[in-house]
């Protein structure tokens, strides 16, 4: 093992026992080069000669570019052509931690790391696993979920999605199927994925609910178990109903128990709508943990990075950071929200007006986020009805693990009520084949 990994797993070790454990092999044999290349460009800059760099600069000391490109750009040639840190810009970074504190007001005055910046959420998941399962371990994950997960966790890194049920008798979180799967694994190392709001159903926990799941956590941590706790929280924020939870499980968590760590993932993706420019965060949280263990977190995941794709474009980070601090960021995004709450609303309307819906299919829980999920009855195919939806109708929805989803995020509100009824008949049309 490389002497800059081992001096990293014994600062991690040292500290927090139960966070070292948690760590697959490959997590901890892996260290940022702290000595290397990139170590080396570092001491020697500001110097009047410098010819480490592993860009090209003109004469003037400034990137080399296209004009081609740069005029398409209203930004500084540095925040466009150079690498980022693979680390990330270090604003955007501080910026993001900032903005935690600010959505998630009770993590105030709690330790946690500083967000690595990763190349979106698909990204910072695959890093999560890449830190904390080893192949043929397994990942626990309420169903339904997002299809993503079995390709990602299972096929690319060869860990073992297992499914608990999200909801009991399809009205509220499943404490219970929560419970008995921990208790089925007391001690050992458990790896657990949260996804709020949920992808496929559009459904976050009543705070009730987070509170509950909190203490059957905490209750299982004190028995021994080293719970990894990985928090997809790619749709924070796009909460439509009062009584759901506001904030992130992972501000609950994150001095929950030493034997718990918690592992935000998230980004400006869907909270703020630039789904292309690939912007994630990972981030770090448990109880006690040291400011240098979570350098040594962090130090590991840049390692992983650096390792995998170099650094994330710095580019989309510069943007970013941009809108974050401009005057207003706040009033669009609220605009929009406003925009998705109305889809909501005028969905949750029709739902409930149109009683006759009932016969064919129910709506699983819903109360945020861009999806809710049509579970159909007396064995209705989910499938056909997307293909006689397609053939038919010219509707389109996606049909996964025997449910009918719909996006009201990319559906105008004057659609929704003529979607739900080419569903109502397509389903009347399969159920009578």
């Amino acid at each position: 093992m490389n002497p800059q990994a081992e001096k990293i797993n014994q600062v991690i070790a040292n500290s927090s026992p139960a966070i070292f454990e948690m760590l697959s092999e490959k997590a901890r044999s892996i260290y940022f080069p702290h000595s290397g290349i990139l170590g080396q460009s570092a001491e020697a800059k500001g110097v009047k000669y410098n010819a480490t760099i592993g860009i090209a600069n003109g004469d003037d000391a400034t990137p080399m570019r296209l004009e081609t490109i740069n005029t398409m750009i209203d930004l500084k040639p540095a925040e466009i052509f150079p690498y980022a840190p693979s680390f990330g810009n270090k604003n955007l970074r501080e910026q993001w931690k900032e903005m935690i504190v600010t959505k998630n007001p009770s993590i105030a005055g709690k330790k946690f790391s500083t967000p690595v910046v990763t190349q979106a959420l698909t990204h910072g998941l695959s890093l999560a696993g890449f830190m904390f399962l080893n192949e043929g371990e397994e990942i626990i994950i309420p169903k339904p979920f997002w299809g993503n997960y079995t390709l990602l966790f299972q096929e690319v890194l060869g860990a073992k999605v297992t499914s608990i049920p999200c909801f009991k008798n399809n009205e509220s979180f499943d404490l219970e199927a929560l419970q008995t799967c921990l208790d089925e694994r007391e001690g050992k190392k458990v790896v657990l994925l949260l996804n709020f709001p949920n992808n496929p159903t559009g459904y976050t926990p009543l705070q009730t609910e987070v509170e509950a799941i909190t203490k059957i956590l905490h209750a299982s941590a004190e028995k021994g178990t080293k719970l990894v706790c990985i928090i997809d929280d790619a749709y924070f924020g796009l909460v439509y109903e009062d009584g759901v939870a506001r904030e992130s499980i992972f501000a609950d968590l994150a001095d929950s128990h030493k034997n718990i760590l918690a592992v935000k993932i998230d980004g400006a993706t869907k909270e703020d709508y630039a789904w292309g420019l690939r912007v994630g965060f990972i981030t770090y949280a448990s109880k006690g943990v040291s400011d240098e263990t979570y350098v040594a977190l962090n130090d590991k995941t840049g390692g992983a990075i650096r390792g995998m794709i170099s650094n994330c474009s710095a580019l989309s980070q510069s943007i970013i950071l941009k809108a974050f601090t401009g005057s207003e960021y706040q009033n669009q995004k609220k605009e929009k929200y406003g925009i998705l709450k109305n889809r909501y609303d005028v969905l949750k309307s029709e739902l409930e007006i149109h009683v006759e819906y009932k016969e064919c299919f129910e709506a699983l829980p819903y109360n945020s986020g861009y999806f809710m999920c049509l579970l159909p009855k007396d064995n209705i195919d989910a499938e056909k009805v997307r293909r006689c939806l397609l053939e038919k109708y010219e509707t389109g929805i996606v049909a996964s693990q025997g449910l009918i989803r719909i996006a009201f995020s990319a559906t105008p509100a004057k659609d929704i009520s003529q979607i739900l009824d080419n569903v109502f008949n397509a389903c009347k049309e399969v159920a009578a084949q």
